[in-house]
């Protein structure tokens, strides 16, 4: 059954990339609009994580972000699946501005280990290709649960001779690794990690469990961290990288110094662009001791 279901989606993956560009966006735009329209638990998650993030907005506003929000999610897959189809460089020129690539240069220069830090902000898997256009980094990331879907996402995040590394034992000791003789890697900074791997910091205007994993590869000056993010444009046509560098703060031996630095630079990001954050990610899963839990 997993067989035949991989085979499904891995067939309407390939007929969205047989798609015209604008016809990409507006089905996943019509996608994200039956998520805020119909009853499902991905828009729940959504409202629960928006009225506990965004306390000040009204509840109409709130709705009205809700909607633009799962539009854009809704886009995103859409346009990830293009992404996962199309050769590397076609997707290479949906990027239309660039802004701090001196900062990635700078740290690929400096002959220590380079951590590219994003968060499901945007569009992960066009900054995917961006990245690895500039360098051979490992890519961490968490594998989909059909194997025919995984193998696609294996074939295609390694189009540009880099490689990839799954959220395993086995695959954040690649990371270290890597970072350790030089190399580079991707991270996304913003899953909730176990409890025994994250320590609880403000992000949003709540307590938030986040990875010290980011950070504790950047204790001690071992390695070099840049924040990337690829955003889409308000006019459709492609996406805007912005790259910098993390802030010192994030290189403090106090683990939870460097990890609060790291929600910082994530949250001013998501407060930006709020509409295009993955708001149906289970964010806040686990909460401190004594506070009820959100789902």
């Amino acid at each position: 059954m997993d067989k035949l279901k991989g085979a499904l989606v891995v067939g309407f993956l390939r007929l969205f990339a047989l798609l015209p560009w604008r016809a990409v966006q507006g089905s996943g735009r019509f996608i994200g609009w039956l998520m805020w329209k119909l009853p499902n638990r991905s828009r729940e998650v959504a409202r629960i994580n928006l009225s506990k993030c965004f306390p000040e907005l009204d509840a109409a506003e709130r709705e009205r972000l809700l909607g633009q929000s799962l539009q854009q999610i809704g886009m995103a897959f859409t346009e990830s699946a293009c992404a996962w189809i199309w050769p590397a460089d076609k997707t290479l020129r949906l990027v239309k501005e660039v802004e701090g690539l001196e900062v990635l240069e700078q740290a690929l220069a400096s002959g220590k280990g380079v951590v590219g830090i994003t968060s499901h902000l945007g569009n992960w898997e066009v900054l995917n290709h961006f990245y690895c256009a500039q360098c051979k980094p490992i890519i961490f990331y968490r594998p989909p649960k059909l194997k025919a879907v995984d193998d696609l996402l294996q074939r295609q995040r390694v189009q540009l001779g880099n490689k990839v590394a799954p959220s395993t034992r086995e695959g954040i000791i690649s990371v270290i690794k890597e970072v350790r003789k030089g190399g580079a890697v991707g991270i996304p900074a913003d899953p909730e990690p176990s409890e025994g791997a994250g320590v609880f910091v403000p992000f949003l205007g709540t307590q938030a469990l986040t990875s010290k994993f980011v950070p504790g590869m950047l204790t001690g000056g071992k390695a070099v961290g840049v924040f990337l993010h690829a955003l889409r444009l308000d006019d459709g046509s492609g996406y805007k990288v912005i790259l910098e560098a993390a802030p010192p703060a994030m290189y403090d031996e106090d683990v939870e110094v460097a990890v609060a630095a790291m929600s910082d630079v994530i949250e001013r990001y998501v407060r930006t662009w709020p509409s295009q954050y993955m708001w149906t990610m289970k964010r806040f899963k686990k909460r401190p001791a004594g506070e009820k839990r959100w789902y």
